[in-house]
Protein backbone atom coordinates (compact mmCIF):
# COMPACT_ATOMS: atom_id res chain seq x y z
CA UNK A 1 0.00 0.00 0.00
CA UNK A 2 1.30 3.62 -1.21
CA UNK A 3 0.77 6.22 1.43
CA UNK A 4 3.07 8.66 -0.50
CA UNK A 5 -0.18 10.85 -1.93
CA UNK A 6 -2.75 10.45 0.53
CA UNK A 7 -4.59 13.06 2.01
CA UNK A 8 -3.40 13.92 5.93
CA UNK A 9 -4.99 15.07 8.72
CA UNK A 10 -4.72 18.82 9.89
CA UNK A 11 -3.25 17.56 13.24
CA UNK A 12 0.33 16.68 12.59
CA UNK A 13 0.50 12.85 13.39
CA UNK A 14 3.61 10.59 13.53
CA UNK A 15 4.05 7.13 14.00
CA UNK A 16 6.85 4.96 15.76
CA UNK A 17 7.11 0.99 15.30
CA UNK A 18 9.41 -0.63 17.38
CA UNK A 19 8.82 -3.65 19.65
CA UNK A 20 10.77 -2.15 22.57
CA UNK A 21 7.86 -0.77 24.26
CA UNK A 22 10.24 1.46 26.50
CA UNK A 23 12.32 2.93 23.96
CA UNK A 24 9.09 3.80 21.55
CA UNK A 25 7.49 5.51 24.86
CA UNK A 26 10.83 7.95 25.51
CA UNK A 27 10.90 8.73 22.03
CA UNK A 28 7.48 9.41 22.04
CA UNK A 29 7.89 11.64 25.17
CA UNK A 30 10.62 13.50 23.66
CA UNK A 31 8.93 14.48 20.33
CA UNK A 32 6.39 15.61 22.34
CA UNK A 33 8.49 17.76 24.01
CA UNK A 34 10.38 19.62 21.35
CA UNK A 35 6.91 19.53 18.74
CA UNK A 36 4.23 19.73 20.94
CA UNK A 37 1.45 20.43 18.53
CA UNK A 38 2.38 17.13 16.94
CA UNK A 39 0.73 13.34 17.64
CA UNK A 40 2.61 10.41 18.13
CA UNK A 41 1.36 6.98 18.47
CA UNK A 42 3.32 3.69 19.10
CA UNK A 43 3.07 0.45 17.56
CA UNK A 44 4.96 -2.71 18.54
CA UNK A 45 4.72 -4.36 15.23
CA UNK A 46 4.46 -3.64 11.50
CA UNK A 47 1.06 -5.73 11.82
CA UNK A 48 -0.42 -3.19 14.63
CA UNK A 49 0.79 -0.47 12.44
CA UNK A 50 -1.51 -2.18 9.29
CA UNK A 51 -4.49 -2.27 11.59
CA UNK A 52 -4.62 2.00 11.76
CA UNK A 53 -5.35 4.15 9.19
CA UNK A 54 -1.60 4.40 7.47
CA UNK A 55 -2.52 7.24 5.17
CA UNK A 56 -2.85 9.69 8.31
CA UNK A 57 1.25 9.83 9.54
CA UNK A 58 3.49 12.61 8.06
CA UNK A 59 6.03 10.22 9.08
CA UNK A 60 7.52 6.69 10.13
CA UNK A 61 10.03 6.11 12.96
CA UNK A 62 10.98 2.60 12.25
CA UNK A 63 13.65 0.04 13.53
CA UNK A 64 15.83 -1.64 11.40
CA UNK A 65 14.46 -4.97 11.98
CA UNK A 66 10.83 -3.99 10.95
CA UNK A 67 12.53 -1.70 8.34
CA UNK A 68 13.87 -4.87 6.75
CA UNK A 69 11.25 -7.34 7.20
CA UNK A 70 8.36 -4.77 5.63
CA UNK A 71 11.24 -3.36 3.30
CA UNK A 72 8.79 -2.68 0.23
CA UNK A 73 6.30 -0.70 2.53
CA UNK A 74 8.94 1.54 3.76
CA UNK A 75 10.48 1.87 -0.13
CA UNK A 76 7.16 3.28 -1.26
CA UNK A 77 7.18 5.59 1.46
CA UNK A 78 10.77 6.48 1.42
CA UNK A 79 10.44 9.67 2.43
CA UNK A 80 8.05 9.27 4.79
CA UNK A 81 10.23 7.22 6.90
CA UNK A 82 13.07 8.15 9.45
CA UNK A 83 15.26 5.00 10.52
CA UNK A 84 15.78 4.35 14.10
CA UNK A 85 19.62 3.35 14.22
CA UNK A 86 21.90 3.25 17.30
CA UNK A 87 25.21 4.16 15.11
CA UNK A 88 26.32 6.98 13.00
CA UNK A 89 27.52 4.45 10.48
CA UNK A 90 24.11 2.71 9.69
CA UNK A 91 24.08 -0.52 6.98
CA UNK A 92 23.77 0.11 2.82
CA UNK A 93 20.51 -0.54 2.97
CA UNK A 94 19.61 2.07 6.02
CA UNK A 95 21.41 4.68 3.78
CA UNK A 96 19.20 5.23 1.32
CA UNK A 97 16.58 6.19 4.02
CA UNK A 98 17.23 9.29 6.42
CA UNK A 99 17.80 8.12 9.80
CA UNK A 100 18.74 9.25 13.26
CA UNK A 101 20.57 7.58 16.00
CA UNK A 102 18.69 7.67 19.11
CA UNK A 103 21.47 6.53 20.97
CA UNK A 104 22.56 10.38 21.90
CA UNK A 105 21.52 13.31 23.85
CA UNK A 106 18.56 15.26 23.91
CA UNK A 107 20.29 18.21 22.18
CA UNK A 108 22.29 15.99 19.77
CA UNK A 109 19.00 14.38 18.57
CA UNK A 110 17.18 17.56 18.56
CA UNK A 111 19.86 18.46 15.73
CA UNK A 112 19.91 15.21 13.95
CA UNK A 113 15.89 16.38 13.69
CA UNK A 114 16.64 19.70 12.62
CA UNK A 115 18.99 18.79 9.89
CA UNK A 116 16.22 16.44 8.59
CA UNK A 117 13.96 19.21 8.69
CA UNK A 118 16.55 21.42 6.49
CA UNK A 119 17.34 18.46 4.35
CA UNK A 120 13.58 17.51 3.38
CA UNK A 121 12.96 21.11 2.61
CA UNK A 122 15.30 20.67 -0.52
CA UNK A 123 13.99 16.86 -1.39
CA UNK A 124 10.28 18.38 -1.14
CA UNK A 125 9.27 16.28 1.71
CA UNK A 126 9.41 18.11 5.62
CA UNK A 127 7.98 17.90 8.94
CA UNK A 128 4.20 19.50 8.99
CA UNK A 129 4.29 22.84 7.35
CA UNK A 130 1.57 23.96 9.77
CA UNK A 131 3.94 23.09 12.78
CA UNK A 132 5.84 26.48 12.71
CA UNK A 133 2.94 28.20 11.61
CA UNK A 134 0.08 27.18 13.81
CA UNK A 135 2.83 28.04 16.66
CA UNK A 136 3.60 31.66 15.48
CA UNK A 137 2.18 33.32 18.82
CA UNK A 138 3.02 37.04 18.35
CA UNK A 139 6.22 37.29 20.06
CA UNK A 140 7.32 40.71 20.41
CA UNK A 141 10.73 41.51 18.76
CA UNK A 142 12.32 41.71 22.48
CA UNK A 143 11.30 38.00 23.35
CA UNK A 144 12.24 37.30 19.78
CA UNK A 145 15.80 38.17 20.96
CA UNK A 146 15.44 36.66 23.99
CA UNK A 147 14.66 33.72 22.58
CA UNK A 148 17.65 32.99 19.87
CA UNK A 149 20.10 33.86 23.50
CA UNK A 150 18.38 31.29 25.35
CA UNK A 151 18.59 29.00 22.04
CA UNK A 152 22.20 30.01 22.14
CA UNK A 153 23.30 28.56 25.00
CA UNK A 154 23.18 31.82 27.62
CA UNK A 155 21.61 31.77 31.55
CA UNK A 156 19.66 34.27 32.44
CA UNK A 157 22.29 36.63 33.63
CA UNK A 158 24.08 36.46 30.36
CA UNK A 159 20.82 37.48 28.00
CA UNK A 160 20.30 40.81 30.84
CA UNK A 161 23.98 42.04 30.42
CA UNK A 162 23.71 41.22 26.64
CA UNK A 163 20.17 42.93 25.99
CA UNK A 164 21.31 45.61 28.80
CA UNK A 165 17.56 44.48 30.64
CA UNK A 166 17.12 43.61 34.12
CA UNK A 167 17.68 39.83 35.12
CA UNK A 168 13.86 40.32 36.25
CA UNK A 169 12.85 41.11 33.13
CA UNK A 170 14.57 37.98 30.97
CA UNK A 171 12.97 36.10 33.58
CA UNK A 172 9.88 37.80 32.93
CA UNK A 173 10.40 37.91 29.09
CA UNK A 174 11.17 33.65 29.45
CA UNK A 175 7.48 33.05 31.44
CA UNK A 176 6.17 35.20 29.02
CA UNK A 177 7.81 32.53 25.30
CA UNK A 178 6.61 29.28 27.11
CA UNK A 179 3.21 30.45 28.21
CA UNK A 180 2.98 31.78 24.54
CA UNK A 181 4.93 28.69 22.18
CA UNK A 182 3.53 25.87 24.83
CA UNK A 183 7.24 24.90 25.05
CA UNK A 184 9.61 24.41 28.47
CA UNK A 185 12.42 22.66 27.31
CA UNK A 186 15.45 24.48 25.64
CA UNK A 187 15.57 21.48 23.06
CA UNK A 188 11.56 22.85 22.46
CA UNK A 189 12.44 25.85 21.69
CA UNK A 190 15.09 25.41 19.62
CA UNK A 191 12.92 23.60 17.40
CA UNK A 192 10.60 26.00 17.32
CA UNK A 193 13.82 28.83 16.71
CA UNK A 194 14.72 27.12 13.70
CA UNK A 195 11.71 26.48 11.93
CA UNK A 196 10.72 30.10 12.39
CA UNK A 197 14.12 31.02 10.79
CA UNK A 198 15.32 33.11 14.02
CA UNK A 199 18.80 31.10 14.11
CA UNK A 200 20.14 29.00 11.74
CA UNK A 201 20.87 25.27 12.12
CA UNK A 202 24.38 25.93 11.32
CA UNK A 203 24.81 28.22 14.54
CA UNK A 204 23.30 25.31 16.05
CA UNK A 205 26.41 23.16 15.35
CA UNK A 206 28.77 26.00 16.31
CA UNK A 207 27.48 26.18 18.74
CA UNK A 208 27.68 22.45 20.26
CA UNK A 209 31.55 22.24 18.48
Amino acid sequence: MNTANSTLPQQPQVAIIDSNTFAAIGLRSLLKDIMPEITVDCFRSFSELETNDMQLYYHFFVTEHILFTNLQFFRDNKKKTIVLTSTNEPSLVVEKFHSVNVNVSESELVKSLLHLEQSAHAHGNKFPEHTAKEMSKGLSPREIEVLTHIVRGYINKEIADKLCISLSTVITHRKNITEKLKRKSVGALTVYAVMQGYIDIEEIDKLSD
